[in-house]
């Protein structure tokens, strides 16, 4: 099954050419959603060897549905620009899919650890936050996933499409899980560990984000789903 890794990138220069040259050997096709970036990330991404496409500036959830449409390959894997995941880890994300046991794989920080959520209060909150709205789910979906939020994951590209995604934010990853947990598709984890970014601060402020994570969970936990697969 072909491979198509689509990486949401602003302003992720310093750390971008690496991410792309360590996945290189796992995937079919690399892809870049650029997010208006102004520190030559278009560039670095061509140079890279990457295909590069603008999104239209309404946020990463947007860029990853851009990516999905995009997307060539029978399988997408969605990876952070800040050399944070462990491309190593791309084969074992896609098995699942491959072998027919899920149909999107989340490479889970609660099970592997993560750098990226500890040592500051921003970023315990963070951490507290993403296991309170992790539990939520759960519940709702009577489901035993540890981490519905990183963007470190892999899906078919025909379920991804039949998700009518939306979001356009950085709750895009949540927004994802409930859609496909919703309509009874098959969800998986492996362990993977998020290092801490490479270079600069993470993209996401608390602030402007915890009412759109708040009200994007209680709304799609809520509503109604007609499962499409059994």
């Amino acid at each position: 099954m072909k491979t198509t890794l689509v990486i949401c990138c602003k302003n992720e220069a310093p750390s971008l050419a690496a991410v792309i040259q360590k996945a290189k050997p796992y995937v079919n096709e690399i892809i870049v959603i650029d997010g208006h970036s102004t520190d030559g990330s278009r560039s670095v991404a061509k140079n890279a060897g990457a295909k590069v496409f603008e999104d239209n500036g309404k946020g990463k959830g947007a860029g990853v549905q851009l990516g999905i449409q995009r997307a060539s390959g029978e399988i997408i894997v969605f990876m952070d620009a800040d050399g944070s995941h462990k491309a190593s880890d791309i084969p074992k994300l896609i098995q699942p899919i491959i072998t027919n046991k899920a149909d999107l794989v989340i490479a889970s920080r609660g099970r592997g650890g993560s750098d990226e959520l500890h040592g500051t209060l921003e970023k315990t909150i963070r951490m507290i936050g993403s296991a309170i709205i992790t539990q939520c789910i759960n519940w709702r979906f009577h489901s035993h996933i540890t981490d519905s939020q990183n963007g470190f994951r892999a899906i078919k590209k025909t379920i991804a499409k039949d998700l009518s995604l939306t979001e356009n934010s950085f709750a895009i990853e949540q927004d994802m899980v409930i859609k496909i947990l919703g309509l009874n598709y098959r969800v998986c984890e492996i362990s993977s560990h998020e290092y801490a970014r490479k270079f600069g601060r993470s993209k996401i402020r608390l602030s402007s984000m915890c009412t759109r994570y708040l009200v994007n969970l209680v709304v799609n936990c809520f509503r109604l789903y007609q499962s499409v697969h059994q």
